[in-house]
């Protein structure tokens, strides 16, 4: 039984590149709370978190990169060639995080919850989690995706890999294990398949059928099923100038979620958008010309803005191209203001805006709440 009553708790781990974070977004989508437990230890040494301060105090000023912030590769460069530093930082890193994590858990409303860490079996998450999934991949392709997705060199990336335990470690103390080698198809099989042995009866995110008045525009979540609609719709509305597969599409469904717009029954709108470290982006938007703009992106960011509230997230961000960012008062009215990165101020905002934004696209900002789960003490 888990630590917090009422909640189902899925710890999720694997080594490097073998797919933990698909395999989390999945369970998204099929209904449970996710939380990053390694992005959360960023959040903790952040100039505006509590461990800043105390690896400063352990590892010394040298460790801070120009703009003040603590500089992860010059500390990685010490406690990954030191295991005694190692120790030294996680007993800074790791109370803050399951501190952080406590939180998140205690205020989410769902009652699966999925715990993603890449050292769960090696800390006291484990005995908090009702049952261990494990991914694994084969080091050619744990490889392939360091080089072709993390711009690694093929020696980095082998030195990386060998210098975690072996999988099988993992994969022996894994209730259930997600071989994340293959499609996107293939890993969502099995990952619905364990998922409805463990909740055969669980239908969160299910949508009851509502009846529309007619001319009435309806927001609708779409799912994996759904991708080769999705591709040919971006298609059509952005002319052609966008042209994903319904491949392309179920890749991304590893990442983000989509949302129809519908009129009368036909879509004339789609969305692409993700919660990631308690930060909500936008940044695909298609609205057919014939739509009012401000009234179809009323629709679609309510809800969009009701689910992060719901998933406890802090800011909302809008990534938009120029013919869009331009009509900037739509934007103001729905309460969004244009930013640029560096004045979004904290870090884990900034990290995830500079991850998403495109060339030549805008960025807009929204605040949904004001308490921040890691904040100085």
């Amino acid at each position: 039984m888990s630590a917090w009553p009422g909640k189902f708790v899925i710890g999720l781990t694997g080594n490097i590149a073998t797919g933990k974070s698909v395999v989390r977004k999945m369970l998204e989508h099929l209904g449970a709370y996710g939380i990053d437990a390694d992005a959360l230890g960023h959040r903790a040494i952040a100039a505006d978190a509590p461990g800043y301060q105390s690896v400063i105090n352990s590892f010394g000023k040298w460790v801070l990169a120009p703009d003040g912030q603590i500089d992860r590769t010059k500390l990685a460069h010490v406690v990954f060639s030191d295991p005694e530093a190692l120790v030294q930082l996680e007993s800074i890193v790791h109370p803050l995080v399951r501190q952080a994590v406590d939180i998140l858990i205690r205020r989410a409303p769902q009652k699966v919850i999925v715990i993603e860490a890449i050292k769960l079996l090696e800390g006291p998450l484990r005995q908090a989690c009702d049952t261990i999934w494990v991914t694994y991949a084969q080091k050619d392709i744990q490889v392939a995706r360091l080089t072709q997705k993390r711009d690694m060199g093929p020696a980095v990336a082998h030195q990386r890999i060998n210098s975690q335990p072996p999988q099988l470690e993992k994969v022996k103390a894994a209730n259930t294990v997600i071989h994340n080698e293959g499609s996107f198809e293939n890993t969502w099989e099995q990952v619905t398949k364990a998922w409805r042995e463990l909740f055969p009866t669980y239908e969160a995110g299910v949508a009851k059928p509502v009846k529309v008045p007619k001319g009435e525009m309806m927001v609708e979540k779409a799912r994996p099923r759904h991708a080769a609609e999705i591709a040919a719709l971006i298609g059509r509305l952005s002319d052609g100038k966008a042209k994903p597969t319904s491949e392309d599409i179920m890749a991304s469904f590893g990442e983000k979620a989509f949302l129809f717009l519908k009129l009368d029954g036909t879509p004339v709108g789609i969305v692409g958008w993700q919660v990631e470290n308690l930060v909500e982006r936008t940044d695909e938007v298609y609205i057919e010309p014939t739509q009012s703009l401000s009234k179809a992106m009323q629709a679609l960011l309510s809800e969009i803005e009701m689910t992060s509230r719901d998933l406890q997230c802090e800011i909302a961000l809008l990534f938009l191209p120029a013919e869009l960012s331009r009509q900037e008062e739509v934007w103001k009215s729905l309460g969004y203001e244009p930013r640029s990165v560096d004045s979004l101020g904290v870090r884990a905002w900034q990290e995830a805006a500079q991850e998403t934004i495109g060339i030549g696209e805008s960025l807009f900002f929204k605040q949904l709440r004001k308490d921040r789960v890691l904040r100085p003490v």
